[in-house]
């Protein structure tokens, strides 16, 4: 086999890991494109006029505390840097070890701890998931129509499950077991874990659907998640820095990010704990998310089997059902192929995309609620590193309306054939404040016409349409739902 080297190279630059061996880092290369992605920022939906920031500008516009950055070029980390503060009380900086929740990205890892008990022999991908539960069974019902729950159902999210995610605990908080979670019994702060359509229809997002793998893991393996994990897919890859434990071990205190919300104000007691380990427990950083992206790489082509063998990542690295792999999903950028996960806990968000095959990759994490800055990043890091398919779209030119313009489209619009789901809008100056009634955050949207709009943080928009009057009565958002205008809204009634 050949042997490939995997330099890393620090914030600093100067110095580089080579085949065991450490050698001064020549090139200024690296360097260049760090400083490029650092100073090309833009919004998410680029307005003709405006200029590029720097990271530190959109960190500070966003209210983002903390960031980190690993970039992979070449299947070897190119650069990787942290940004801010992990604890701004504290003064405490991020460095490149230090540690974030990766959210949801913990079911990525978990993907191939579970794939290795299947290399392994000790469970198969299309067996009823009950075979190999023993301290708690699934309680099939009517909803599952007879079809049984495989273990590839719950990795690619087509098991048909409910409890799309989990709000995590705060210090001192009781911490449920993993079968009260899955019971919804008290202490478990979310609901029971059942069928919610057939398996196998769709993709329908569950993190309940992979609290039941831990619980296989664990089953399956006689040994806590936390230490299976460790010694079987986290230690193999590098990941010395990473743990699935929760709470996390004092030991490692002074390496945790404390967690930001959206507005920039610090969580009570700094994070919240997730003993719903495999759905949403990995605290890691970015360095170590990169071995992962590229030992699965380099996997992939036969170079390297750490953990899993070249048939099980390909297994793991083909799609189920639309983009739904096992543990991954796996978008088409331009000529190329990805496998991705983004992460979402209370005060963190993270993403990392790796080319399946062009030896590219990123890790972006945060400790904050605020995840807009994370595509500005991305954005950055593609053009500069000349990535396929993420061609930056042309600018936005906002035009400027008359008062009656905007006035007749405020109020609140219903969505067709739903009759709990609404929009409020607002006028602003020359903008629309679209007040999101599922969290209270507020989005700004300016006119490109008197009838269509565009944020410049989300790439959403929206197209009004009007009557013969002038009246708004439609408006068509987020490019596929319907928003029917409410005549008379009356917030006391129910509707």
């Amino acid at each position: 086999m050949k042997k490939i080297c995997i330099p890393v190279i620090c914030c600093s630059l100067a110095l580089t890991v080579a085949c065991g061996k450490k050698v001064k880092e020549t090139s200024a290369n690296a360097e260049s494109r760090m400083r490029q992605v650092e100073q090309s920022l833009e919004g998410v939906v680029p307005v003709e006029g405006e200029g590029k920031w720097t990271i530190e500008e959109r960190m500070a516009f966003y209210k983002v505390k903390g960031l980190s950055i690993a970039v992979i070029d070449n299947f070897k980390i190119d650069w990787a840097k942290g940004y801010g503060f992990a604890d701004a009380e504290e003064q405490r900086r991020v460095t490149t070890e230090t540690l974030f929740q990766a959210a949801s990205i913990s079911k990525s890892l978990n993907g191939v701890g579970v794939l290795k008990l299947a290399q392994e022999g000790k469970v198969e991908l299309g067996t009823d998931i009950n075979t190999y539960l023993r301290s708690w069974k699934f309680p099939y019902d009517d909803v599952s129509n007879g079809k049984k729950i495989t273990l590839a159902n719950i990795l690619s999210h087509t098991a048909g499950l409910t409890v799309h995610g989990f709000p995590g605990y705060q210090q001192g908080d009781s911490l449920p077991a993993i079968i009260e979670i899955l019971n919804g019994t008290m202490p478990a702060n979310s609901p029971a874990v059942r069928s919610k359509l057939e398996p196998g229809l769709r993709v329908e997002y569950s993190g309940g659907g992979t609290t039941i793998s831990q619980c296989i893991v664990r089953d399956v393996t006689q040994l806590p998640y936390e230490e299976y994990m460790r010694t079987a897919v986290l230690e193999p890859m590098g990941m010395s820095g990473s743990f699935y434990n929760q709470p996390p071990p004092e030991s490692r205190a002074a390496l945790l990010a404390t967690g930001y919300d959206y507005n920039g104000n610090v969580l009570n007691g700094k994070y919240h704990i997730y003993p719903e380990q495999a759905a949403a427990g990995l605290w890691t950083n970015p360095t170590d998310l990169a071995k992962y992206i590229i030992e699965t790489q380099l996997s992939w082509a036969g170079e390297s089997s750490k953990v899993l063998s070249k048939e099980y990542t390909q297994k793991r690295l083909t799609a189920i059902q639309g983009i739904a792999g096992l543990g991954v999903f796996l978008p088409t950028h331009g000529h190329d192929k990805y496998f991705e996960h983004g992460g979402s806990n209370a005060g963190f968000r993270s993403i990392y995309m790796g080319g399946i095959e062009n030896g590219k990759g990123l890790v972006v994490m945060v400790n904050s609620d605020n995840d807009a800055i994370l595509q500005e990043i991305v954005t950055s890091i593609a053009n500069v590193y000349g990535w396929d398919g993420f061609q930056k779209p042309e600018p936005k030119k906002i035009v400027t309306l008359q008062p009656e313009q905007l006035q007749v489209l405020e109020g609140y619009y219903q969505l067709a054939g739903k009759k709990d789901a609404y929009l409020n809008f607002r006028v602003s100056g020359n903008q629309l404040i679209l007040k999101q009634l599922w969290d209270g955050r507020e989005v700004t949207f300016d006119p490109e016409s008197d009838t269509e709009f565009f944020s410049r943080q989300f790439p959403f928009p929206l197209k009004f349409t009007k009557d013969a009057k002038g009246n708004a009565v439609q408006v068509l958002a987020f490019e596929k739902d319907i928003w029917n205008k409410v005549v008379n809204y009356d917030s006391t009634k129910s509707y």
